[in-house]
């Protein structure tokens, strides 16, 4: 197995309600059982977890060479929201929230996702983002899954005031492919919170959710960065 020597984020830690919807989407490949000096390892796919890492859940190709990834191409982000997060929202509005209000909220997170990620992998000549496919291209599909926003302004004449001593909560569940040969070599979860950093309840509105959001993603983004710099990058 290989291991990862970023540093171990607290926020990176699993957590049970978080990661379900991610354990779905990866338990559903037929597991390899195999032993390797006295240890039983799970493989999916022929994929093996990578210890000691900063996202919560983690697994790589070790046949695959990396390093041939020059350019990056990014698909475009599924988004989804927590079980009954409608429901629940409503029920501490005065407005309710539209379906037409969760598809913007949808649009604007997967875009942001894909403006941060963008960034921070071509910053300081690091790899370029690309719309094609060719052998040096690795491709990324990443989805923002159990979205929990909290209190987004939604457009309203008047804005309510609805408190929170968080601005959200959300698990990436991203996948990493050879965008030539379609194959699967990597793939990994984790679920952060972000908490207001004065721990005082206060008023959360678009502007401080975009905001957190990015840090957020900023975050999953240079962890990212982080393991094809150190790993494979030559």
């Amino acid at each position: 197995m290989r291991e990862c020597n970023l540093r171990v984020n607290r926020l990176a830690r699993p957590t049970t309600a978080g990661l379900i919807a991610a354990q779905v989407l990866i338990v559903w490949l037929a597991p390899t059982v195999f032993a390797e000096e006295g240890k039983t390892t799970v493989a999916f796919n022929g994929l093996e977890p990578i210890e000691g890492g900063s996202v919560a859940m983690a697994y790589i190709d070790p046949k695959a060479d990396f390093s041939v990834f020059r350019r990056v191409k990014i698909l475009d982000p599924y988004v989804a929201f927590r079980s009954n997060w409608q429901r629940d929202q409503n029920r501490m509005r005065r407005r309710s929230i539209r379906a037409r209000d969760m598809e913007r909220i949808r649009a604007d997170v997967a875009s942001l996702f894909k403006t941060v990620l963008t960034e921070r992998l071509e910053a300081d000549d690091g790899f370029e983002v690309v719309d094609e496919i060719d052998y040096d291209v690795l491709l990324l599909r990443p989805a923002i899954i159990d979205l929990d926003v909290s209190a987004p302004d939604a457009a309203t004449a008047g804005r309510a005031q609805t408190f929170s001593a968080s601005t959200g909560a959300a698990t990436l569940y991203i996948q990493l492919f050879d965008s030539v040969s379609g194959k699967i070599i990597g793939r990994a979860a984790d679920r952060r919170v972000v908490r207001n950093t004065a721990g005082t309840v206060t008023w959360s509105s678009r502007v401080t959710n975009t905001a957190e959001a990015r840090r957020m993603f900023g975050r999953w983004a240079d962890t990212l960065r982080g393991f094809l710099d150190q790993h494979y990058a030559q």
